[in-house]
């Protein structure tokens, strides 16, 4: 996880679990999005009327699943923007289950992101102030 500096603790629900006794793999994307969204707010401290009138939307997602997440497991996840487009960033993202002083792998993948006038109804650039704050946070 060197290469990441974003890290979410996640909470585990008992809604989450499934028959098998383990987390539902379609959770694994909600904690990856609530993670996204805690890195936005402390990456871009931005302002304003972001969420209204201008935002993202993810456009791509992709994801390995590495070993299954249980109701007591220690959680976080790991995110951090890997590139940077005309009208779309790229994370990547880990989650992982801390475990005896150490944290194993339990899943990993990336997504891609595009930014978005909901007003007019089309795709824009990554505002300049997005790109420095990033470029600036992951040393790009």
């Amino acid at each position: 996880m060197k290469n990441f500096k974003h890290k979410t603790p996640i909470q585990i629900r008992f809604k989450d679990i499934d028959k098998a006794g383990h987390v539902n793999n379609a959770n694994h994307l909600t904690y990856v999005e609530y993670a996204r969204i805690k890195y936005f707010e402390e990456v871009l401290q931005d302002s304003g009327h972001w969420a209204k009138d201008l935002g993202v939307i993810l456009a791509r997602t992709e994801i390995d699943y590495k070993k299954p997440i249980f109701l007591h497991d220690v959680v976080s996840v790991y995110m951090r923007t890997s590139k940077i487009g005309s009208k779309s960033i790229t994370t990547e993202f880990v989650i992982v289950n801390e475990k005896n002083g150490n944290e194993e792998l339990l899943a990993q993948g990336v997504a891609v992101i595009v930014y978005f006038d909901y007003t007019h109804n089309h795709t824009i650039a990554v505002p300049a102030a997005h790109v420095e704050k990033l470029k600036h946070y992951e040393n790009l």
